[in-house]
């Protein structure tokens, strides 16, 4: 069995290092824009792509935060790299490269349970010399979350300096390759190489009638997918028979068995994790050959993309919908997907209150839904729902662990905590909280929700557009006023959402008894207390806010920590900063 070593792909300086850490996000590849497969990759195609040289090239790996690349154990079985270099933003192995990095390697982790004689657990980690700063050439790659899963026929992506078939090296100026290969289940994959072969800790890619595939050179380099503009690593590449050989597809060390492995090993700054959950149904479940019996029906999973892991804030991604257009115009109806973040709060069954998710494992909702104390047992969690009556092919239902209550005078909100988190995906995501954000007066905003009576006999999500008025009067800090629309006992705990920067935040959390101003000489309006007025209660019970991509939350509640009048100016000088150093780079 040949090894696959890849193919085809001071204060200034902790000020640095402190934008880095605030504002990079994984997994994003600016230069990026086209579909191409079987050829030389573009400069900054693959940004987290990296040379390991000794002298020369003998493997790839993957840059997965500012000081950690990931790579497979068999590169290095002495388990020492005193003589390694790692290159980033490197495009070919001969000739210039003006965007390219090398560091040196302090530390080498190998898995503890790796074995050279079945390759499982064949994982690496190296801890670079020091940060590196990302650009359009050099940032990291997600990875693939614990619950992610990957289903026979997702295509992904494999690159590496590695030969283009056994024995016959790339040719110069040995330029990064790039190919698109099919993920085989793991069921076909143990026909071919046998059962006992192929383990849980491993994924198959690349064509059964073989011409595509990774090969020697290519080892240690990432096996990528894209979601929602994202990319995720699934595997690692390890070893094949021979390469592109027909009923022999590449395999790859899968990325997703080692989450908690990972941020064992990397205590400070963790990658970001995402999970990945295909569509529709597992055709591998159906494969079976001798050692390798047929198994029970197959099950059907939802389609999910972006799930971010909770350790890391930078990979966090809220307010994205790509299933909503709603700019503008009167409508009630909603498709799937159209608010991906709304909860459905069930007791015993029914549909009580909205909610909406709004981290990767707590609801938001109203405490006026709930008794005092709560019973958390009572309840359940509906997410990815349309109808509450009739078929909802996209819905995820969740047990809730801990309800908590905010204690303030006059109206209150509840979070709820989830037995696991959901997949995240077109159907399932979280929504921003607004943290103190404006929305000027004349802004649309939004709220949803389910009440009997609506929504026809299926009891569809129902949606109300509304603007955002001048409160007059009626105005303070910790209130925001908008046109009079109907809001009923089913939709209390739901959203009032405004876009912002192409972004979804919510500013409200509905209530079935929401005050409305119809003074003679003042223009009829619902007023409505904000978010950010529970924002304290929200930190403690949430830990953090999420926050869309390339944005910082504010300084003041991005830690539950109370900072003195320097501290706080001093994370507004970090920003400033931050924000200016970036621009120059752009």
């Amino acid at each position: 069995m040949a090894f696959r070593l890849i193919l085809t792909a001071a204060v200034l300086t902790l000020l640095t290092q402190d934008c880095v850490s605030q504002l990079a996000v994984c997994g994003l590849a600016n230069l990026n824009t086209s579909i191409v497969g079987g050829q030389d990759a573009p400069a900054g195609f693959w940004p987290w792509q990296v040379s390991l040289q000794s002298p020369s090239h003998f493997c790839g790996g993957s840059l997965i935060n500012n000081q950690w690349v990931l790579t497979a154990a068999h590169c290095f079985p002495s388990g020492s790299a005193s003589d390694v270099t790692v290159v980033l933003g490197l495009q070919s192995l001969e000739g210039s490269n003006p965007n390219n990095v090398s560091q040196t390697v302090t530390t080498v982790i190998v898995h503890p349970n790796y074995n050279s004689t079945s390759s499982d657990n064949d994982i690496a980690l190296l801890q670079l010399s020091s940060p590196v700063t990302f650009n359009n050439y050099i940032s990291p790659v997600c990875l693939s979350a614990t619950n992610s899963t990957f289903y026979s026929g997702v295509n992904t992506w494999v690159t590496g300096w590695g030969n283009n078939e056994s024995g016959v090296s790339l040719p110069a100026p040995q330029t990064l390759q790039e190919v698109q290969v099919p993920i085989v289940g793991n069921r076909q994959c143990k026909c071919s190489y046998g059962a006992s072969s192929i383990t849980d800790n491993m994924v198959c890619a690349g064509l059964l009638e073989g011409g595509k595939d990774s090969c020697q050179g290519d080892s240690g380099g990432p096996l990528v997918i894209k979601q929602n503009n994202l990319w995720i690593q699934a595997g690692v590449v390890s070893f094949g028979e021979g390469c592109v050989e027909p009923n022999y597809p590449g395999v790859y060390t899968r990325v997703s068995q080692y989450q908690t492995w990972i941020n064992t090993q990397i205590t400070s700054n963790q990658p970001g994790f995402i999970a990945f959950t295909s569509n529709g149904t597992d055709s591998d479940l159906s494969v079976s050959c001798p050692g390798v019996p047929t198994t029970p029906t197959p099950t059907t999973t939802t389609t999910t993309t972006t799930t971010v892991s909770t350790t890391t804030i930078a990979a966090a991604v809220c307010g994205y919908a790509p299933l909503n257009s709603r700019l503008v115009g009167v409508s009630s109806v909603t498709n799937n997907g159209q608010w991906p973040w709304m909860a459905s709060l069930q007791r015993n069954g029914k549909h009580v209150c909205g909610g909406t998710l709004v981290s990767l494992n707590a609801v938001l909702s109203n405490a006026e839904c709930f008794s005092s104390p709560p019973v958390a047992s009572e309840w359940t969690v509906v997410l990815g729902r349309l109808k509450q009556n009739g078929s909802n092919p996209f819905e995820v239902s969740l047990n809730v662990t801990n309800i908590t209550l905010s204690n303030q005078t006059g109206s209150n909100v509840a979070v709820l905590q989830l037995s696991t988190p959901p997949p995240l995906n077109n159907y399932i995501q979280p929504i921003c909280l607004d943290n103190g954000r404006t929305f000027t007066v004349g802004t649309t905003c939004w709220a949803a929700g389910w009440s009997s009576g609506r929504g026809g006999d299926e009891q569809l999500l129902q949606e109300f557009q509304t603007s955002v008025l001048d409160c007059g009067t009626n105005s303070t800090s910790d209130s925001i006023c908008t046109d009079i629309f109907t809001l009923e006992q089913g939709d209390s705990g739901g959203p009032l959402m405004c876009k912002l920067d192409g972004y979804w935040f919510q500013t409200v959390v509905l209530s079935s008894v929401s005050s409305t101003s119809r003074t003679k000489r003042a223009t009829p309006m619902m007023v409505f207390e904000k978010v950010s007025n529970f924002q304290d209660f929200l930190l403690r019970t949430l830990e953090t806010f999420l926050n869309p991509p390339n944005t910082t939350s504010n300084p003041l509640a991005s830690s539950a920590r109370e900072g003195t009048p320097f501290f706080f100016s001093f994370h507004l000088f970090i920003l400033s900063f931050c924000l200016l150093f970036f621009s120059n780079r752009s």
